[in-house]
């Protein structure tokens, strides 16, 4: 159990040897249950300053629901669309006649049509049309002498009469676009039975709720065990991702298939759980598709500034998509946490629970990320009652590797946007540090001992000399060496990092970044398990410090993935504002997440949080990007450039006024003068191509609504959809 309550299960117990033992695999559950669990005190159901989320519905007893969800159809999709019962519309719009020419020109058809006929049955038109009729059939049925001939011509006749008369017809239907009319007006208006969506198809190998995978696989038992289950009810989403994790393992060979098989078929629904032991999230803030990954964020405007296919769709996130990062930029109440933080991270939360990602969410305290009871481990920066800690070293053992990501924490937002030539110093003085003091104690400094030696004060230095003297390190004495005579050189950027570190040696921070041993210190290198974490900063009070703390863990999250073995689950970070938390080390590092099947998710109040010369070399990097309603104009062009222009046609409509030349035609207009009010013109319209951009920064500063955002998504394969203006509340 941690401090503030939260029974993380096995994944929080093992919180405390993440460097040599870290969170476990969900392994393919052997056909024993879960381990037995020390008893723990009741715990809160969220933390201080925020709301407890509402508890999810019971699964219906029926499992009607379930499977009426498992069977809905989601086609193939556009980036982004929302895939669930989604219906594919045209590229292109169609061009639909106003309704009353259509029935105009209908009416008109018919008419012609009528007369056409009545000039021909009245013989106005000549008998040429009789000519077919007089040719096919024999003349004593056209002068019959017998009742049989009489009879027979009458047949023959009227047969043809309704030929010729459904001829035209045929031809006045068509040339009054009946069909149109009866595809907008008629066919709405009937009420025709259609097949319930999420129907059970006919055969149990195209029934995804019968598992046909596992019976091709032999399975037959499990399949039937997890069927059944579905049927009574006892499966939810999460169980049906998590199992079929699960078999893509035994697949893969991870995991054995007669294990898989035994767990199955003694639990059913509840085999290969989450090493939390947890099914579910307490509740639901947002919609999800766990079949597809996807979380739904909005819906996609029907304005004509998106294309036709996308008008009225909804669209979602999904691990493809977040697989490229996504930065959202809006003032504070434009809806960022709310209507993407977290539902993005609810998403990623229930697919941890499914064995199929790792998600930490970093945010101020109180800011809305969901109640405690939807992580497995919660490091509340500056609360004493925390019981889990944060690594300041990210759980390296190297020298080099923790200096390095240590300097990008405490002096990244200092460097230059191109050189980084502080940061390569820092790391370089941080190293001459932390080698000796870990040769020495093995183990690296706590945050009071690495502000003591990088004071430059002779104690600290002194003594750590002594020991490495008396170890015989040799090769440590010359690091330390060069340290001492750095210190007294004007340039030294030991006294930056001394100022920096010292903010988070405050007495908040006395029981954090603790690295005797003492704590439950927690790192970044357990993301190769599906655990969620959640890391509450201090920003109320200690605002400099929580940027240092936000600049840490990206830094670290970023080492982490890209040093992983199993790329298989998807790691993402959450980083509720990330204000002074991109640097140009951060940038960079972005563009290597991709391949590391990892992504970053950003939020900025304005653009001016990130350096100028940073600004377009961010937005590059990331494959998604967010702007929602209030943006200032100067935001706004960054947006517009990097979204660039698109080809569009555009009419020019020129009036000219005509001048009658003779008296009749004078007074013709002066009549039309009177009656309209206007003097008759002459309209030309020009069509022309021309080249403009897809969003302005006008209108992103003017034209976006209240709980609107305009969204630009990539995937990790490449594929694009063009700037959408999405409406975040439905």
């Amino acid at each position: 159990m941690n401090r503030d309550g939260h029974d993380g299960g096995e994944t929080a117990q093992d919180a405390r040897g993440t460097h040599a033992a870290p969170l476990p695999h969900p392994t393919p559950p052997a056909p024993a249950g879960p381990p037995a669990r020390p008893p723990v005190p009741p715990r809160p159901s969220a933390a201080p300053g925020t709301t407890p989320a509402p508890a999810g519905p019971p699964p219906p007893p029926d499992g009607g629901a379930f499977l009426r969800w498992l069977r809905t159809p989601r086609p193939e999709a556009p980036p982004g669309v929302w895939r669930y019962g989604h219906v594919p519309r045209p590229d292109e719009e169609p061009e639909l006649t106003p309704a009353r020419q259509l029935f105009t020109g209908a009416l008109i058809a018919l008419l012609v049509g009528w007369l056409f006929w009545s000039l021909l049955w009245n013989g106005y038109l000549g008998d040429y049309w009789m000519w077919p009729y007089y040719a096919l059939t024999p003349e004593a049925w056209s002068l019959p002498s017998t009742v049989d001939e009489e009879r027979a011509g009458f047949v023959a006749s009227t047969a043809y009469y309704l030929l010729v008369g459904g001829g035209i017809l045929a031809a006045v239907a068509r040339l009054g676009r009946w069909a149109e009319i009866g595809r907008r007006y008629v066919v709405p208006r009937l009420r025709r039975p259609a097949p319930a969506p999420g129907a059970a198809p006919a055969t149990a190998e195209e029934d995804p709720a019968q598992w046909p995978q596992l019976r091709e696989a032999g399975l037959t038992g499990a399949a039937d065990r997890l069927a059944a289950d579905a049927r009574a009810g006892l499966m939810r989403d999460v169980d049906h991702a998590r199992i079929a994790r699960a078999w893509q393992g035994v697949r893969g060979g991870r995991h054995g298939m007669a294990d898989f098989s035994a767990a199955v078929a003694q639990r059913g629904a509840a085999a290969c759980p989450h090493p939390s032991g947890v099914r579910d999230l307490p509740g639901r803030a947002a919609r999800h598709d766990l079949l597809t990954g996807q979380v739904r964020i909005g819906t996609a405007a029907d304005d004509p500034r998106n294309p036709y296919r996308f008008r009225g769709v909804g669209l979602g996130l999904g691990t493809d998509l977040l697989g490229t990062s996504l930065l959202a930029v809006g003032p504070a109440g434009a809806g960022k946490t709310g209507h993407l933080v977290w539902p993005v991270a609810e998403s990623l939360c229930l697919q941890a629970l499914a064995g199929r990602a790792a998600v930490v969410v970093v945010g101020g305290a109180g800011a809305g990320l969901g109640a405690i009871d939807a992580y497995d481990v919660v490091i509340r920066v500056g609360q004493p009652d925390s019981v889990h800690d944060l690594d300041l070293y990210g759980g390296t053992t190297d020298p080099d590797e923790a200096a390095a990501v240590l300097a990008e924490a405490l002096v990244g937002d200092l460097a230059a946007p191109h050189s980084g030539g502080d940061t390569r110093r820092a790391t370089t003085v941080l190293a001459q540090l932390l080698g000796p003091f870990r040769a020495v104690h093995g183990r690296f400094p706590a945050v009071p001992e690495l502000r003591g030696l990088l004071d430059g004060a002779p104690g600290p230095l002194a003594e750590l000399r002594r020991a490495l003297t008396a170890a015989g390190q040799e090769a440590m004495l010359r690091e330390l060496d060069a340290r001492e005579r750095q210190t007294a050189h004007p340039g030294d950027v030991g006294g930056t990092l001394a100022d920096r570190i010292a903010l988070l040696d405050r007495p908040a921070f006395a029981s954090f970044f603790d690295t005797r041993g003492e704590g439950r210190p927690f790192s970044l290198r357990a993301l190769d398990h599906p655990v969620r974490v959640r890391i509450d900063l201090p920003q109320r009070g200690h605002a400099d410090a929580s940027q240092i703390i936000a600049r840490l863990v990206l830094a670290q999250f970023t080492a982490a993935v890209a040093a992983r073995e199993d790329r298989s689950l998807f790691a993402c970070l959450v980083l509720d504002d990330a204000t002074g938390a991109v640097t140009p080390e951060a940038v960079r590092a972005l563009q290597r997440l991709r391949s590391a099947h990892a992504g970053v998710v950003l939020t900025l109040r304005t653009l001016d949080d990130v350096p100028r010369p940073l600004r377009g070399p961010l937005l590059g990097a990331i494959g998604c990007r967010m702007a929602l309603s209030g943006l200032t104009p100067w935001d706004g062009q960054d947006f517009a450039e990097v979204w660039g222009k698109e080809w569009t046609e555009a009419r020019d409509v020129t009036d000219r006024q005509i001048i009658a030349e003779t008296p009749l035609g004078k007074g013709a207009h002066a009549l039309r003068r009177v009656i309209t009010g206007r003097a008759p013109t002459a309209r030309a319209v020009t069509v022309r191509q021309v080249e403009r951009e897809r969003w302005s920064a006008s209108e992103l500063a003017h034209a976006v609504p209240p709980g609107h955002a305009v969204l630009s998504l990539t995937t990790v394969r490449g594929e694009h959809a063009p700037p959408l203006l999405v409406d975040l509340r439905r």
